[in-house]
């Protein structure tokens, strides 16, 4: 687990690896290692130096959240904290000097390890990075990071770190003041010894020497007075006070650094404790962690089939999502076939790439050659030969049937008889689409999501002949492409597209009703959304909302639903106002300027004399999602929680701190929203009806998480 090794000049090497493991973590295991071998260290006479490093090619990656869930309330979670804060303060404080060797990634509780030494030298590791990305899970540091990192390089910048989770590259570490020294890879080891042998004093740690000042001035100096003020106000202007995290992380430093290191451990375990039984910690933690990381680890992809592995994938259609398709795809290695109708469409589909990377040039992410090589994997063309050897084909085109099933044929005409046609179809059903196909068993939807170089989540779904084979080699490709799989079952908007439309609809219908369009703006972001649903609407466009409801209307026919807000789409689309591209809809899109809601709103839908509690609208944008998932569910569209959660966190912004419709659901309690959705069918309308798998659940008292 840890192994100590003690060698004739007296350094004593603490050595983390983990057995059965990939990366060594902070649990129930490794903890009692540690203070043990830091207990022999400090305690041993012979003992002259600690020097404290890693098998494996990472340090410490951080705690284990399974152990760290497990703990049986706040009193043990408290004492566990404090258990790990006494260790670790009888290594920096027992006078021997400490030296931290980090071959590779160094992050979480694995930096608050390192940072407990008196000196850290890093390996020169391109794929190493340094940091506390605690927040971004729902959590703070509790290991000592939110007391050293500050009293170590400054409260300015320590709170970006912490408050954000940034990740540092090992250079930028090293400017900060974090790490002391970085060194060719495999030599870190031997830097940290040299240092110790020279060492001929007993060794302190800045904040316990006499008289020491925090770097950038004292929690009481002006500027870092004003670094707080202004902190907690953009806190709060972007979360809304939806996220205990970055909140408590702002009071735990305060706190922490008007008193004494040990004070300051003790105000951090009490945060930590209070942060890790909030709901938000734990829904983040279960989708944004356990969930995701089972659906990129392909959870759903059927064990008995091999290995796709790709070389060559066509692209039909150079329009922006063609052309992030591409992308991506030869950023993996892939080849990129790019066809449009002309070698100028299909030119300017690779020119989005050449724009991406000329960027990452300039900023020196990435070397002109590998920009290169990237660009030359990507082959605009017009000529469907090309495609020959494509293991895959991936159809971008219009929304349109007939345009998707000439592109099929011609297609299938020239790729190899087991090689797989996808449709990056948002809306139309995959079944329907395979039709055109002389192999439907190797037909399947590959949904993504633009802008595909920022948007991880790709939407698998499986028509009614899709093959189990099909369905597992084109979950190859979207780990090929490092991106994260969901996976559905055939429908009408399948499950993001339609629970998405649910949320943009529900504002639209409360425009219709009266609310004044800043409330119902402001109703979204508080709710936790990227997006109030009018400037969402004006992404997407009116038109397409139009479009998409006159589709459904004629193929549905007499079981057609409509929804309140469509009727509002149409309005917008016959007044010309159709959104951004166009450059008005419900907001205005002044030429260098900022967007503004359009004052012609108070004319076309005239706001009602009296305005409802803001509550009442998030309840509803909420719900509405929430329902419609449930429905996904019912109906067989989804057939896991996670990939309904991760689906909408991924796909379109869902709340991370709700943890996902389901989670939300679970949070507030099946029952409770199955009566919630009652009242608001009662007052707004059937959308909101709980379905009847949510009433028998409730009845059961069954969460959508059993464990």
């Amino acid at each position: 687990m840890i192994a100590f090794q003690l060698d004739a000049q007296g350094i004593a090497t603490l050595t983390w690896d983990m057995p059965g493991r990939s990366q060594n973590v902070i649990n129930g295991e490794s903890c009692a290692a540690l203070f043990a071998a830091i207990d022999h260290a400090v305690k041993d006479e012979a003992v002259k130096g600690i020097l404290m490093t890693s098998v494996k090619p990472d340090f410490v990656a951080g705690g284990d959240l399974e152990w760290l869930l497990a703990a049986n309330g706040a009193t043990e979670l408290f004492e566990r904290t404090l258990a790990l804060h006494r260790s670790l303060r009888q290594l920096e404080t027992c006078g021997k000097p400490v030296a931290m060797a980090l071959p590779g990634m160094t992050l979480g509780g694995g930096l608050e390890i390192a940072l407990a030494g008196h000196y850290r030298v890093a390996a020169d590791n391109p794929k190493a990075r340094f940091g506390l990305p605690e927040v971004t899970l729902g959590l703070l540091p509790g290991g000592g990071g939110t007391q050293r990192l500050p009293r170590l390089i400054g409260v300015q910048n320590a709170l970006p770190l912490l408050t954000e989770g940034k990740k540092l590259k090992a250079a930028e570490a090293l400017k900060l003041g974090i790490l002391h020294a970085v060194v060719p890879a495999g030599t870190e080891v031997q830097a940290a010894r040299e240092w110790l042998l020279a060492q001929n004093a007993p060794v302190q740690q800045p904040w316990d020497i006499k008289g020491y000042k925090i770097p950038g001035g004292g929690i009481n100096s002006p500027g870092v007075q004003q670094v707080f003020m202004a902190g907690n106000a953009m806190l709060r202007a972007k979360t809304f006070g939806n996220y205990p995290a970055p909140a408590n992380i702002l009071s735990c430093v305060y706190e922490g650094l008007i008193t004494d290191i040990d004070t300051g451990l003790k105000t951090e375990a009490r945060y930590f404790t209070n942060t890790v039984l909030t709901p938000e910690a734990k829904n983040m933690i279960r989708t944004l962690f356990f969930s995701m990381g089972e659906a990129n680890k392909l959870a759903a992809r059927p064990k008995d089939v091999a290995v796709q592995k790709y070389s060559k994938v066509g692209i039909l259609g150079a329009g922006m999502m063609g052309a992030g398709i591409a992308y991506v795809t030869a950023k993996a290695g892939i080849t990129a076939v790019l066809l449009d109708t002309s070698l100028e469409a299909a030119g300017r589909g690779k020119e989005y790439s050449r724009k991406l990377l000329e960027k990452q040039v300039q900023r020196g992410q990435l070397t002109q050659e590998k920009a290169d090589a990237l660009l030359a994997r990507i082959v605009p063309t017009t000529e469907f030969a090309k495609l020959d050897g494509a293991e895959m084909v991936i159809e971008a085109v219009f929304e349109d049937r007939g345009i998707k099933a000439d592109v099929t044929r011609k297609s299938e005409a020239v790729i190899a008889p087991n090689a797989i046609f996808a449709s990056n179809t948002s809306t139309l059903p995959i079944t329907g689409l395979a039709e055109a196909s002389a192999r439907p068993a190797n037909f399947i939807g590959l949904h993504f999501f633009s802008p595909v170089d920022k948007m991880p989540l790709v939407e698998v779904i499986i028509g009614t002949r899709t093959s189990q084979e099909t369905l597992a080699r084109s979950l190859d490709l979207i780990k090929a492409l490092g991106m994260t799989p969901i996976v559905v079952n055939d429908a009408r908007g399948f499950y993001t597209s339609r629970v998405f439309s649910t949320y943009v609809l529900e504002g639209l219908a409360m425009l219709k009703e009266g609310v004044a369009p800043a409330l119902i703006e402001n109703a979204g972001l508080m709710a936790g959304m990227p997006v109030g649903p009018l400037a969402l609407t004006d992404e997407v466009s009116s038109e397409l909302i139009y479009k998409i409801d006159r589709q459904t209307r004629a193929d549905l026919g007499l079981s057609y639903q409509p929804r309140p807000g469509h009727e509002v789409a149409s309005t917008m689309v016959e007044m010309g106002r159709i959104g951004k591209k166009a450059g008005k809809g419900f907001y205005e899109y002044p030429e260098g300027g900022k967007k503004h809601l359009w004052r012609g709103l108070k004319e076309a839908f005239p706001s009602a004399a009296e305005q409802p509690d803001v509550q009442q609208l998030i309840e509803r944008l909420i719900a509405v999602q929430a329902v419609e998932t449930v429905r996904c569910m019912e109906e067989g569209v989804l057939t896991t929680a996670r990939d309904a959660d991760v689906g909408a966190i991924l796909g379109w912004g869902f709340p991370p701190f709700r943890g996902g419709p389901l989670s939300h659901i679970d949070t507030i309690g099946v029952p409770q929203f199955a009566a919630q959705c009652d009242t608001l069918a009662k007052r707004y309308g059937e959308r909101f009806a709980a379905p009847a798998l949510l009433k028998s659940m409730a009845d059961k008292g069954e969460p959508f998480y059993r464990s």
